[in-house]
């Protein structure tokens, strides 16, 4: 349907150090996922919190990283869980989707992580996967578990900054990253067995979506995972199992393809680096850099950063 966009490769800016490298130790997560392959480690969730340090989370071995501005990577946190996605909030506590424990925080400024919310009334999730905040304090997280085709009821829940929860949609085959549009009347949800991005309306008045479709097909690979937004209203889309990143433009027209040098496990992403013109993405125990001609689109956490800056300056 499209022209085939420009392409590149990455770079690999970190890589998980052989001191942090897990090993004669089983995960019922790799045995499932990875089908029992060796994982030293499996990076997704990347985040940048107000200071510019990227955060990756370690699902198998339930470990929190911190990456340096020069790719230097600091163990921050290690609990029994298996933390997947990761949001900062403004106040600086760091939001984890976890697929074993449900939605967890953690401060770093304590090292403290505990439950927030772990199940939907009585109800235990499924196994949350990845999470976004807009700009009200509202939290989007996707309830992935193993649904896929077979079992079309993956969940898209919003937990209003009230505490109110919401379950947006039940009818999702793998619901995976999630995103805001620029003006936050959409999401935007990687519907990874479906091989697709979803566009979700979103009627804030009556808090409903409405006249859900299908914004983007691809094909091939295992899937959509991660997404981030850049400053246009383009998408990047992790192509996870074609080891790609598509970016995408506001219309949905694919614009670029980044092709990573260390397999095909594309799997999440983030802007950041100076002026956000840089995009980071997860690939198994590596984080990977391009160069972006078009900036991220701030994130609550970076927005903060940046109101703490200019308030210095001035």
């Amino acid at each position: 349907m499209y022209a085939a966009p420009p392409s590149r490769k990455f770079e690999v800016f970190a890589t998980v150090p052989e001191r942090f490298h897990v090993r004669n130790r089983r995960s019922t997560w790799v045995d499932v996922q990875l089908h029992g392959a060796k994982a030293p480690a499996f990076l997704e969730g990347p985040s940048f919190d107000a200071r510019g340090d990227l955060w990756v989370t370690d699902i198998p071995w339930g470990r929190l990283f911190r990456i340096d501005p020069e790719g230097n990577m600091h163990c921050e946190l290690e609990y029994d869980g298996e933390p997947n996605g990761l949001a900062f909030h403004p106040d600086g506590r760091a939001f984890i989707a976890d697929n074993k424990n449900g939605l967890m925080v953690f401060d770093p400024r304590t090292g403290e992580v505990e439950p927030f919310l772990d199940r939907a009334l009585v109800q235990r999730f499924k196994g949350l996967n990845d999470l976004s905040f807009a700009s009200n304090g509202d939290l989007y997280f996707t309830d992935q578990g193993q649904t896929g085709l077979h079992d079309a009821t993956g969940r898209v829940y919003r937990l209003a900054a009230d505490g109110r929860l919401d379950c947006l949609l039940s009818n999702v085959p793998s619901p995976n990253g999630l995103v805001l549009n620029l003006h936050e009347d959409v999401l935007f949800v990687a519907v990874t067995r479906a091989n697709a991005i979803w566009r979700v309306p979103l009627v804030k008045q009556h808090g409903l979506v409405t006249k859900v479709g299908s914004w983007i097909q691809l094909s091939g690979g295992g899937g959509p995972d991660g997404l981030a937004l850049d400053e246009g209203g383009g998408i990047a889309v992790c192509h996870v199992g074609l080891g790609a990143v598509w970016i995408f433009d506001e219309l949905g027209q694919p614009a670029l393809r980044l092709d990573s040098p260390v397999g095909r496990m594309t799997t999440n992403c983030a802007y950041g680096g100076p002026g956000r013109g840089r995009i980071f993405v997860t690939a198994g125990e590596h984080v990977l850099v391009a160069e972006v001609q078009t900036p991220g689109a701030p994130t609550q956490a970076q927005r903060t950063a940046s109101g703490h800056a200019e308030g210095a300056h001035a």
